[in-house]
């Protein structure tokens, strides 16, 4: 038995991971009552590179940033623009334009877009399976964009429910190209945030400005960098670390927008919609679909 495989850890880590990411989609709407998309993303980019500098230094992991050379490194320059920077432009504006209920499980579609983006880039072959999971799943985007009225089904937020699917283009395409980057996680995550913010403070210069209050959306900011880009990743990293088999703890991770659906109602006092509930259900079970392995 290997003695580094703690299950029972692996299962404390990921469910701290999971409430972590189910708390986001509300600190996200909370935020954006005050600040415009592009400061939400500055304070919270700036927050996780502190959040990430930190988990460095008490990891002991600090000096271990001069083992790589520069051109390592550099890695990040296309990273970081991808994501955080791209990414959570994107997502962020879709939750400026959508209700939280809508953007939070269009962005979860991720890991069917996933497979979608496989088949070039990766030159994998699309099975049945795979076709049936994207049907489901798209199926689900569809109850969802419905926002409550099938009847006289009409897109109401065309741009935000386009931007919230392309978040999840943008998140496969970064994991696709961040597996081939063998750094240590935790300090590829650091200068990914840290070319993500030069990358954000340019972009609030030429188009924004600094001026924000310290008011509870500036701290819903702080809590997203925190909690959503920081820590939460080292949380699941450290649980997919000590489990015995990645899928233990993997698929608890289909609770996560379920909770979050429950946060945002009573949180955020929305009205979920049956619609909302019904997509979710199909995203997840087309995803639950492409994981199902042939014996």
């Amino acid at each position: 038995m290997d003695k580094r495989k703690n299950p029972g850890k692996a299962y404390a880590f990921a469910l701290m991971a999971i409430i972590c990411w189910s708390t986001v989609a509300s600190a996200f709407k909370i935020a954006l009552k005050e600040l415009n998309f592009m400061h939400l993303l500055l304070i919270s980019n700036l927050t996780a590179i502190l959040a990430t500098f930190l988990i460095l230094v008490i990891n002991g992991k600090f000096n271990k940033i001069f083992n790589y050379n520069i051109r390592y490194h550099s890695r990040s320059v296309l990273l970081g623009f991808l994501n955080p920077f791209l990414y959570y432009i994107i997502l962020f504006k879709a939750y400026s334009l959508l209700p939280a209920q809508i953007a939070q499980p269009l962005n979860f579609t991720w890991p069917v877009i996933l497979t979608l983006l496989s088949i070039p880039l990766l030159r994998q072959k699309i099975s049945a399976k795979n076709i049936l999971a994207l049907l489901v799943s798209f199926t689900g985007v569809f109850f969802i964009s419905a926002q409550g009225n099938l009847i006289n089904y009409k897109i109401i937020e065309p741009l935000g429910i386009f931007l919230a699917l392309i978040s999840s283009v943008i998140w496969s395409l970064f994991w696709i190209l961040n597996m081939k980057d063998k750094r240590d996680d935790e300090i590829k995550l650091f200068f990914n945030f840290l070319f993500s913010g030069i990358y954000i403070v340019i972009t609030c210069i030429i188009f924004s400005d600094f001026n924000f209050s310290l008011t509870v959306s500036f701290y819903a900011a702080i809590y997203s960098g925190i909690f959503e880009m920081g820590i939460t990743f080292i949380l699941w990293l450290k649980a997919l670390q000590l489990s015995k088999t990645t899928d233990r703890v993997t698929n608890l991770v289909y609770i996560a927008p379920f909770l979050s659906l429950i946060l945002i109602h009573y949180v955020l006092k929305e009205d979920i919609f049956f619609t909302s509930i019904i997509g979710l259900i199909l995203i997840v079970l087309g995803i639950i679909i492409q994981r199902i392995r042939h014996q």
